[in-house]
């Protein structure tokens, strides 16, 4: 009998199915497109990694670990993952980007440093803040390879002898005694344990938890720096701004496809098969009068626009746990827009529950709730 059916390979489930058949579980994986697709929650060229977690310091042991985890799986792989550009935290010295920062830096021992507007329009021309604001500056911070990461966790998996099954949707799960049963339209599969993370789609398989859920539609953009060495990798970090009350947006350098930009939050709720995947005007113009204020040299052309989905929770913070009637069933990877960079400790994580162990980190925020 099988040890574990995962529900969605994003990079949440290729990293759980990954690290399941390291340890030697048989593992079957299904998903409804074939990884790296642009249809949920892990595309779009690139995600931040940081240590400096402002969501709350007990990210920051999981970070740490995250880091030797995607340096491993590209030393394995022999693609590029990671590259460390540096991060900025940007708002007032009171918003909550800054005061988490500092402290989640100030708790772990992380190196940082404070810098004023002036400092970081000084250091990096690219950027402009405002009078009165300020910066959390970590040079550890940095960008990981989204399609890449997927690829080489799911290439992984495979070496390990995980069955991953693509364009394979699950309809329908039960309980069949003390295993739990996987219907697709070409098979069923039954199995000791079931992860579902499945992303914007966990509600239409657990039920209970879509009132606990929020899906939001987020657009990402790309524009034209039309080669402004301002915006290359070594002159200009990840960048992450806290503005106007609570409102979040961010920025990459240029990695050779343009400028990435976007807001963190505040998009409309949705569904995952609902979604409007178009992008208007009123999407456009919304992000550039956030880019004219803090990157107006990155206000050119637009390349191109994708949509992608935050599955958020009430607190933003995960859900990794096990079904509250059902101990064989584990749901994961409701990751509220800040998980990619967790994967593969998530993936530590869930394996070692279902090997009736703690993990080496503590799960008490990301209790079912």
């Amino acid at each position: 009998m099988l040890d574990v059916i995962v529900l969605g390979l994003g990079v949440t489930g290729s990293a759980i199915a990954c690290e399941a058949a390291r340890r030697g579980m048989r593992v079957v994986g299904l998903d409804r497109y074939a990884p790296p697709h642009a249809f949920g929650s892990s595309h779009g060229e690139s995600r931040i990694i940081r240590e400096a977690y402002f969501e709350h310091p007990a990210y920051v042991p999981m970070v740490r670990r995250a880091y030797e985890l995607w340096r491993e799986l590209e030393e394995v792989s022999g693609k590029p993952l990671l590259r460390e550009t540096g991060g900025l935290m940007i708002g007032r010295p009171d918003s909550a980007l800054v005061i988490g920062a500092r402290r989640s830096a100030d708790q772990h021992g992380l190196r940082h440093e404070m810098l004023t507007a002036a400092d970081v329009a000084d250091r990096f021309p690219a950027l402009s803040p405002e009078p009165g604001m300020v910066a959390v500056w970590e040079p550890r911070a940095g960008i990981l390879q989204t399609e890449a990461c997927i690829d080489a966790l799911v290439s992984r998996a495979q070496s390990h002898g995980a069955d991953l099954h693509f364009d394979e949707p699950a309809e329908a799960w039960r309980m069949d005694g003390e295993r739990v049963c996987v219907q697709t339209m070409h098979a069923d599969y039954c199995a000791r344990n079931l992860v579902i993370a499945a992303g914007a789609w966990v509600g239409s398989l657990v039920p209970e938890l879509q009132s606990k859920l929020r899906i939001e539609r987020q657009v990402v953009f790309w524009f034209d720096g039309a080669g402004n060495e301002a915006f290359a990798p070594d002159r200009c970090p990840i960048h992450i701004w806290q503005y106007d009350g609570n409102r979040f947006f961010y920025g990459f350098p240029d990695l050779g496809n343009g400028i990435k930009l976007g807001f963190h939050h505040d998009g409309a709720p949705t569904t995952a098969d609902t979604v409007f995947r178009g992008v208007g005007s009123t999407d456009v113009e919304s992000v550039r009068a956030a880019t004219r204020r803090f990157a107006p040299e990155a206000d050119g052309p637009l390349r191109r626009a994708v949509v992608c989905l935050y599955t958020n929770t009430r607190d933003e913070h995960f859900l990794i746990d096990r079904h509250p009637a059902h101990p064989q069933v584990w749901v994961t990877s409701a990751c509220s827009g800040h998980g990619f960079k967790f994967a593969p400790v998530i993936g530590e994580m869930v394996a070692d529950l279902m090997e009736g162990r703690p993990p080496n980190f503590d799960a008490g925020l990301f209790r079912w709730r």
